[in-house]
């Protein structure tokens, strides 16, 4: 048996499911159309606190001045080239920034503008609670002297409240802003604020300006004594040890130095490049030792190849060469002209090889001149190097009493500069702060916002009544649609009936008790109506039903749910058509069936116990409805009903009924006050239970259900009674169109020639 949550239409739709995203939002269409009217209502409160606040918050107006904060401020300990090239950073703007809402500068704001005595600050202008005792005509009480220092202080947290100051971007625009009660005070307080952060600038510059210039004349004494006295130290040291300097400041021996330094390199390299040539030149004679040919030499030597001998030789050789050539092969390799040519040739390759050995000798010749003149240079510089040993030292220590006077002389010089620009700045302070925009009065309040104010509050109010409209639902446990019942008992819903209004009986009518209107109006419905069709629907349950089943128990949960209205209707109905039908009332306890045909002194079911009368003598023909009847005694009501009902004498009038009648449908007491349909159960071949639409709760439907297993199981149907139409077609989603086409489909039937 299904026994799922009476809100399973709100469980997230299955991602496997085509319909999912349809579904969610039509089910968010029905949970709007059902609680609209409670939406709107909280929407409608939350809308009248909007309103409520509106009018009693008073208008606020904010001016606000742009100014250029002071981020360069000059140090005198800091050079002037640091001082002017120096990059700002973000920290200094943001110190600026909480300097200009310091204490100091508020301070300053409240004694230039007396707000130590403007109500507005001292507690008895038009703030927010002065306004609701205003509005209820109360008193605020009885006023509270306070001290000066306490007034200083509301006063200052005051201010402090209500300035704003914010850096524009990353500029070094400062943006004051100050709301007030009044648009010409906001727009004063802001001026006021920017001024004061100037002033405080230029006096905070000129104490620093004035404690550096007493700081620094003190200084600059000390320094021009030093100075002085390093200066004559350097020349005493120069008169002792007879120092002369040259014009660029160096001793004769260090001049003498350089220059042989410069002479040794020269001659070291000299001495490197003719070492170079007769190497060369030396394995080119090695060279010819080894091989003995006719080949003409080919010393790669500068002096060889540009020596014109040597070139005039090669020449005269090449062209030999190309004569024996030819002459060979013209007369033959022995013959007369061609045997001259080789031996001159071989002579003039003797001669080339004779200058080139010359040009060796001359390399041998400079090379030793060069080492000459190499160890000649190399001896002077070290004789100049031990005479000038002493006078290096010396140099040394000279060099640094030259750094301490210089030292000395240009601290004094910058002292000196900053002494002449302290004095300057402390004759006339400036600042780089300035006031680029000045605050005018506002002409709109910048508080309240009525449009946002308006805006907020029906978006919370919708959000709010959203939300207490979904706790509503998920805390109301009632039946209102077929599919909420069906989920619950597992079995189908057959019918639903609207709520029946009492109408009066006409006269000379039997009926009687709180029922008896609302069996009258069900058992007289229109045959083409929706009550109609919904009992149609039981009926068809009944006999279609795959066993067969005649004897049916009309049971509900709880008393007063209409079982026995309906179980007194549906006979009624299904006896107009003709049907040979059998109603007991089965409610020993609370026979209402009986007090409402009005059949309470006729004998009935206890009788047929009590008396063994037989079923023949004790069932009545109602003639006005057609069907029989079967009645409880009223006048007694006896406390082991479920003993009576288990009984074989009923269990013999049933079998009795069943093979009797077409239907028997008996009204049977309600499942959870007592036991008696679970003792019984095992009598009927079905039931049908009647739930109250919108009363009943789900816990007592399946605490019913669950009562008995074979109620469970034989349990035919449902119907839901006392049902109002409008709510519950917007709790399952149907449209008023569409709820109005079935109205006409029921009320207005077609003529025979009209389709159907």
């Amino acid at each position: 048996m299904n026994v799922a949550g009476p809100f399973q239409r709100y469980a997230p739709a299955m991602e496997n499911d085509p319909d999912a995203g349809t579904l969610s939002l039509l089910q968010a269409r029905d949970f709007l159309i059902r609680q609209w009217r409670f939406i709107a209502l909280v929407t409608g409160l939350t809308m009248i606190l909007g309103l409520a606040y509106l009018a009693v918050t008073p208008s606020r107006y904010t001016a606000q001045a742009d100014m250029i904060i002071d981020t360069k401020r000059i140090s005198w300990s800091q050079s002037e080239l640091a001082t002017e090239n120096r990059s700002v950073e973000d920290p200094a703007v943001e110190s600026e920034i909480e300097t200009t809402k310091s204490e100091k500068v508020a301070l300053n704001v409240i004694r230039r503008l007396r707000l130590t005595e403007d109500p507005e600050f001292v507690g008895v202008g038009h703030g927010l609670k002065q306004r609701i005792f205003a509005l209820l005509n109360m008193s605020p009480g009885p006023k509270v002297e306070r001290s000066d220092e306490e007034i200083m202080r509301n006063v200052l947290a005051t201010l402090k409240e209500n300035l704003r100051v914010t850096r524009m971007g990353r500029s070094y625009i400062a943006q004051i802003a100050y709301t007030s009660l009044s648009r010409d005070k906001s727009a004063q307080i802001a001026n006021a604020f920017a001024d004061a952060y100037i002033e405080d600038q230029l006096q905070a510059k000129f104490e620093a300006t004035r404690r550096a210039t007493v700081w620094l004349e003190q200084r600059i004494g000390e320094l021009r004594q030093q100075a002085s006295d390093a200066y004559k130290e350097v020349q005493d040291f120069k008169s002792k040890n007879g120092i002369i300097i040259g014009v660029e400041g160096k001793l004769a021996s260090e001049v003498e130095l350089d220059q042989l330094g410069v002479a040794l390199a020269k001659a070291r390299a000299d001495t490197s490049q003719a070492r170079a040539k007769l190497d060369r030149i030396t394995r080119v004679i090695e060279q010819r030792l080894e091989k003995e040919d006719a080949a003409i030499p080919d010393p790669v030597v500068t002096d060889a190849l540009s020596n014109p001998v040597i070139t005039k030789l090669r020449q005269q050789f090449l062209d030999d060469q190309n004569k024996e050539s030819e002459w060979s092969n013209r007369y033959g390799p022995d013959h007369q002209a061609a045997r001259n040519l080789r031996a001159q040739m071989a002579a003039t390759r003797r001669a080339i090889w004779d200058e080139i050995n010359r040009i060796a000798e001359s390399y041998k010749s400079e090379l030793q001149i060069a080492r000459t003149q190499e160890e000649s240079i190399d001896r002077r510089m070290m004789e100049v190097f031990q005479q000038s040993g002493s006078t290096r030292q010396s140099q040394v220590r000279l060099r640094e009493l030259e750094t301490a006077a210089n030292t000395y002389r240009g601290i004094y010089e910058t002292f000196l500069s900053r002494f002449t620009q302290s004095v300057q700045q402390q004759s006339f302070p400036s600042t780089e702060a300035r006031v680029v925009t000045a605050a005018s009065p506002p002409f709109m309040p910048s508080s309240p916002k009525i449009g946002l104010t308006l805006a907020l509050a029906g978006v919370c109010g919708l959000g709010f009544g959203i939300m207490l409209a979904f706790a509503r639902e998920q805390m109301n446990r009632q039946i209102h649609t077929r599919k909420q019942l069906e989920d619950i008992v597992g079995a189908s819903c057959l019918a639903t009936l609207p709520i029946l209004a009492p109408s009066a009986s006409a006269p000379g009518t039997r009926w009687n008790g709180k029922s008896q209107g609302a069996f009258e109006q069900i058992s007289k419905i229109e045959p083409f109506s929706e009550t109609a069709e919904a009992l149609r629907y039981i009926k068809v349950a009944i006999d279609l039903h795959p066993t067969g089943c005649k004897v049916i128990g009309i049971v509900s949960a709880l008393p007063g749910e209409g079982k026995t209205t309906v179980a007194a209707g549906f006979a009624a109905f299904v006896a107009r058509g003709g049907a040979h039908i059998l109603l007991i009332d089965a409610d020993l306890r609370n026979p209402t069936m009986t007090n409402t045909l009005g059949y309470q002194d006729t004998p009935g079911l206890l009788d047929m116990i009590a008396n063994k009368s037989p079923l023949e003598d004790l069932v009545v023909t109602d003639a006005e409805h057609g069907f029989d009847f079967l009645p409880s005694s009223t006048r007694i009501r006896p406390s082991n009903s479920s003993d009576i009902l288990t009984s074989l004498a009923v269990k013999q009038m049933l079998k009795a009924a069943r093979d009797s009648y077409d239907y028997v449908l008996v009204d049977l007491p309600p499942i959870l006050p007592l036991v008696d349909v679970k003792a019984a159960a095992h009598l009927f071949d079905a039931f049908v239970l009647v739930v109250e639409w919108g009363s009943t709760s789900t816990d007592d439907i399946r605490k019913a259900i669950e009562t008995s297993p074979v109620l469970s199981e034989r349990l035919l149907g449902t119907v839901l009674n006392k049902a109002d139409a409008a709510v519950m077609h917007r709790f399952e989603g149907y449209s008023e169109r569409r709820h109005d086409n079935y109205g006409n489909y029921y009320t207005n039937p077609k003529t025979p020639t009209e389709p159907a």
